[in-house]
């Protein structure tokens, strides 16, 4: 499953890719210090190869998360279903979830550090989507 990880931090990006890794949530991690560089790699793929997965840190400088979640909303139907963001946040901010909650693409809002648990759940849910399709 190819996975992208957008956040300037390099310490928080070593240790949620090293736990992925370990999790094996999965086997092709793209990282990104920007967003701006991560939506420009995104956008220039085909829809077969989008990332399954994007862990989106919201404070970045430049480009946010929110600006880059902004700047998708107009490829939204050929990443619906394929891509499932999932903002990262050190933010205790219930504004955030409130807002997180507006993106269609947004599935899911988690507070930093990222653990084993969080990352058994995201493949839990990923895999009875699966299964789910291969039904219909």
């Amino acid at each position: 499953m190819k996975t992208y990880l957008i956040d300037d931090d390099n310490l928080g990006n070593y240790l949620t890719e090293t736990l992925l890794r370990i999790e094996g949530f999965s086997t092709c991690i793209s990282t990104f210090e920007s967003a701006e560089e991560a939506l420009d790699t995104l956008l220039s793929k085909r829809a077969a190869e989008a990332p399954r997965v994007i862990f989106l840190d919201l404070n970045m400088p430049v480009m946010n998360g929110w600006q880059f979640l902004d700047a998708l909303q107009p490829h939204e139907s050929w990443l619906r279903g394929r891509c499932h963001i999932y903002v990262l946040t050190s933010s205790l901010a219930l504004a955030d979830l409130e807002k997180a909650r507006r993106y269609d693409l947004v599935a899911g809002l988690i507070h930093k550090p990222i653990d084993s648990e969080e990352i058994q759940a995201i493949r839990s849910k990923l895999e009875d989507e699966d299964r789910a399709n291969d039904a219909d």
